[in-house]
């Protein structure tokens, strides 16, 4: 364990101020630095009475403060800003100091890092964090992966400071190198794909029935107290609701159409195209967020490209297309959270890191932002079965989608109809209806490209591997 439960904090932003913070209101002593003094001197006249803290204006100063076996958390920008920390720390630390990098760095630079830093006998704990300004205050969940020794030496602090829920820390050990900054990545995939099932949800029933903003809020807050009850949902309905003080219209009518992204979403889908993956709910969500910036030529767009002519499919008050919205939203979800789980799944193999799917779902259940009621029964259901090849075969997934589908179905044909893009809604329902057919087109796929690139396919009456000369005698030929 760290001596005397202290930690030394690199970054002041607001995720590394929340979360110096947190740790000091544990019991912690926390020395602070910043690479711009102004921001230090402004961190210690704010909070620097709320715990034991000690001000570093230089490196050197923050690693004097603290006793071996140091442990620094390093709260910088993903990439360079990283590297160019470890890299002055480890001239200053001794073997045996710790690092943890808490920042949404690419997994695959942990590894690199926490490889080099093994080799001249640092600790190293590439760690997500989820829960933005709030949770970092007031408990995240924590995701550190490295080695089992170094995260014991802090262990006591993390999960002081993460969120509880049923007495249980929202923290866990994760697995080697970059296991939890993997882990973190495929966490904020699925964060996209629920964000982009409910905005297509609002904009959806925004234009088929014309319910405004305020409208909207109240069937989101109903939406929170049911099955689809989550963080995500509980925000939709407050930033909904939320008035704009000019002129006392809804705030988020005066927003912008184009979503910004940082960048984890993109790294989640190219890992689960690396890794053999279809996680198309993740994937269609971080293209929508590509379409949405292209602002202007949308709006030229909009002016020449035919479409169905706007029309209401329903009055204001149509309950029944609301509640089919809601089960349809609540199917894809499910779908999403599959898609993400096999990807962890995945990784676990490629990279062996021997990841504990249901410790997953126990640790988002609190403090992340993707934490939602039903991530119980996905807890449930690794408990009932570890090896579970997809949560869509979960007995009680299964029953869910069974009852959902209908709604989903009608919803995603009455959004064509309407041409209201659904690009979320589509490709989780395409998901579901390819997983469960037992047969589907790629033979044809199979000997098309052996027809062109004799890529040779398999039968289904015998073994091997064959090729047919189909542009010459059309004779088959097994391949050994």
């Amino acid at each position: 364990m760290v001596s005397e439960r202290e930690i030394g904090v690199v970054g002041l932003a607001t995720m590394g101020m929340n979360l110096a913070r947190n740790l000091a209101r544990h019991g912690s002593r926390v020395a602070v630095y910043n690479r711009t003094r102004k921001r230090t001197d402004d961190f210690m006249e704010q909070f620097g009475k709320e715990g034991d803290f000690h001000a570093a204006f230089s490196l050197e100063e923050l690693v004097g403060l603290l006793k071996s076996p140091r442990a620094i958390l390093i709260m910088v920008k993903a990439g360079a800003p990283v590297d160019d920390a470890i890299d002055s720390l480890s001239r200053l630390l001794q073997p045996g100091d710790t690092l943890i990098d808490g920042g949404n760095s690419l997994f695959h630079d942990t590894r690199r890092r926490s490889a080099t830093m093994a080799k001249a006998g640092f600790g190293f704990l590439g760690t997500g964090v989820s829960g933005g300004e709030e949770g970092a205050l007031f408990g995240p969940s924590i995701m550190p992966g490295g080695p089992r020794e170094s995260y014991a030496r802090v262990e006591s602090m993390l999960t002081a400071i993460a969120a509880q829920v049923d007495g249980v820390p929202c923290c866990t050990y994760i697995g080697p190198d970059g296991a939890g900054h993997f882990v973190k990545m495929v966490h904020n995939g699925i964060e996209y794909a629920d964000i982009q099932l409910i905005a297509e949800s609002y904009d959806f029933l925004r234009d088929t029935l014309g319910l405004n903003a305020a409208e909207l809020a109240g069937v989101f807050g109903a939406w929170n107290q049911g099955e689809l009850q989550s963080y995500l949902i509980e925000i939709t309905s407050q930033v909904l609701a939320k008035r704009d003080g000019s002129d006392h219209s809804s705030l988020v009518d005066a927003i912008e159409d184009e979503a910004e992204q940082k960048g984890t979403g993109r790294w989640t889908s190219q890992s689960a195209l690396d890794l053999g993956v279809p996680l198309t709910g993740i994937t269609e969500a971080v293209f929508a967020r590509v379409l949405s910036s292209q602002k202007q030529e949308r709006v030229k767009a909009s002016e020449v490209l035919a479409g169905p002519r706007p029309a209401r499919n329903g009055a204001k008050n149509d309950d029944a297309l609301i509640d089919d919205v809601r089960d349809a939203l609540y199917a894809a979800k499910i779908v999403a959270y599959a898609q993400g789980f096999e990807h962890l799944a995945a990784g676990s193999r490629e990279y062996r890191w021997n990841l504990d799917l249901g410790s997953l779902a126990t640790i988002w259940r609190g403090g992340c932002i993707i934490r939602a009621r039903f991530l119980d029964r996905i807890r449930e259901a690794y408990a009932n079965d570890p090896g579970l090849e997809s949560l869509l075969l979960a007995p009680f997934f299964q029953e869910a989608l069974a009852s959902a589908q209908p709604a989903w179905r009608r919803v995603v044909m009455k959004a064509i109809d309407a041409g209201v893009p659904v690009p979320a809604f589509a490709s989780s329902l395409a998901y579901y209806d390819g997983y469960r057919r037992a047969r589907g087109p790629a033979n044809l796929i199979q000997g098309l490209r052996d027809y062109f690139g004799a890529h040779t396919y398999h039968r289904i009456d015998r073994e091997g591997a064959y090729h047919t000369r189909w542009a010459q005698d059309g004779t088959e030929v097994k391949v050994e």
